[in-house]
């Protein structure tokens, strides 16, 4: 606002390089940022307006816009309030552009400047939002503000017209629809969303969605959430929390994103609440905290054959094979940017297997397991250990259960011998664990 109060009054009485700099040092003393203008000029056709190019935004350009045009009302520009209408073309505006915004929002010193003018419509072509690990639509904006300056109305939708965003008024609050159609998730795995419908309600500070309705992968997606935030400092300024449902989806292609090595057909069902707070509303996604039960029926898993793993005949260099289930249960725990798979348990016709993984932040894994094929002449779990990453997992027995199968085998024989020993490995390696693993 700073930025365009000064664009609008300097041009009439000074030279316009002399008004460039001028514009530029008002709006970085009051942004508190440094502020460039590369070009200025004023035009009287079609009608009289303000065209500015090439501004920048912070230090490390947090805010790039390649023109903005300031159109103002005619029978306002003698008045005491200006009113006008802004064209933004090709703003790019990157993450860390937040920590500009929630200074501002912080400072409420700045309300006789901002009556002084009145924007009445905003007009943003091609904006496009640059935040790490996410690829952000480039979107169209159309935005109708009160005679405050406050929001009363927008439509904004990505260029491709997979994403579209309405905003109304609606009594004391605002209503935002949201429809997505064949669009793709630019947070996480990119997935594929098929339809999805968003009703959400904003009110003062807080955000609420009390439905969330999507499909994707022939399943459903189905929840609620709620975004709180408060101005000023403080420890945790964001907050939110919610819940989600996910009802028959297929597992394979999002699975084979993670990895192409070893991954997982099926359907899913699955449910837990998620909750997360920062100071900033960019770190919520790396504060999150959330418990989700799940269940995949009648599945493959793909790269990873488990009776084999069982007939401790699988080799460090030995990959593929597949394994059937009748059913894949477990519960995850997200903590950050931790994922722990817990109580994990895979039943078929032929064997059993339970274990659990830890997920760590660089995406190496770490765990155990047990595999047990059933009518098998040992009627012993072989135990496992998980290791490798996401992309390429690593299932081996245990060490000591191969050292306790050779031991065993070569004092009794093959069978009863193989099965004691085993047994002998893996009570000696629970007694160890008793007293903390390495690290």
């Amino acid at each position: 606002m700073f930025v365009i109060i000064a664009l609008i009054i300097l041009p009439f009485s000074l030279p316009t390089q002399t008004y460039i700099r001028k514009a530029e040092s008002i709006a970085s003393e009051k942004l508190g940022v440094p502020v460039t203008i590369a070009n200025g000029h004023l035009r009287f056709l079609p009608s009289p307006r303000l065209v500015a190019s090439g501004i920048v935004v912070g230090e490390s350009q947090e805010v790039v816009v390649e023109k903005l045009v300031i159109v103002p009302t005619l029978s306002s520009l003698f008045s005491a309030t200006k009113q006008i209408n802004l064209k933004v073309i090709k703003p790019a505006i990157k993450k860390s552009a937040l920590s500009i915004v929630s200074a501002l929002t912080a400072n409420k010193s700045e309300k006789a400047e901002v009556v002084a003018i009145n924007v009445s419509r905003i007009d943003i072509q091609e904006m496009q939002f640059i935040w790490p690990d996410i690829k952000m639509p480039i979107l169209n904006a159309e935005i109708a503000l009160t005679k405050l300056n406050q929001l009363d109305s927008a439509h904004i939708e990505s260029v491709d017209g997979k994403l579209k965003v309405d905003v109304a008024p609606n009594g004391g609050e605002h209503l935002i629809t949201v429809n997505a159609d064949k669009w793709t998730l630019p947070i996480g795995l990119p997935l594929l969303i098929d339809k999805a419908k968003l009703e959400m309600h904003l009110k003062g500070n807080q955000l609420t969605i009390p439905k969330i309705d999507a499909a994707l992968y022939g399943g459903k997606l189905a929840g609620n959430a709620v975004l709180t935030w408060q101005e000023g400092k403080g420890a945790s300024n964001w907050k939110t929390k919610g819940y989600l449902k996910i009802d028959g989806l297929s597992v394979k292609e999002p699975t084979r994103m993670i990895s192409r090595a070893v991954y997982l057909s099926g359907h899913l069902f699955a449910d837990g609440n998620f909750s997360a707070s920062a100071k900033e509303v960019g770190q919520l996604a790396d504060r999150l905290q959330a418990n989700f039960k799940f269940k995949i029926n009648n599945g493959i898993l793909h790269g990873l054959d488990l009776v084999k793993v069982a007939s401790l005949l699988i080799k460090q260099s030995q990959n593929g094979g597949d394994t059937q289930f009748s059913a894949f249960s477990g519960l995850l725990n997200i903590s950050g940017k931790q994922y722990h798979l817990r109580d994990l348990n895979i039943s078929s016709g032929l064997l059993t297997a339970t274990g659990q993984v830890k997920i760590k932040p660089n995406k190496a894994l770490d765990g155990t397991g047990s595999v047990a094929i059933k009518n098998s002449v040992s009627l012993v779990a072989i135990p496992l250990d998980v290791s490798g990453t996401v992309s390429k997992p690593v299932v081996l027995p245990s060490k000591a259960a191969l050292a306790g199968a050779v031991a065993g085998t070569a004092i009794l024989g093959p069978g009863a011998g193989t099965s004691v020993g085993i047994k002998a490995a893996e009570a000696l390696d629970s007694f160890k664990n008793l007293f903390g693993r390495d690290k």
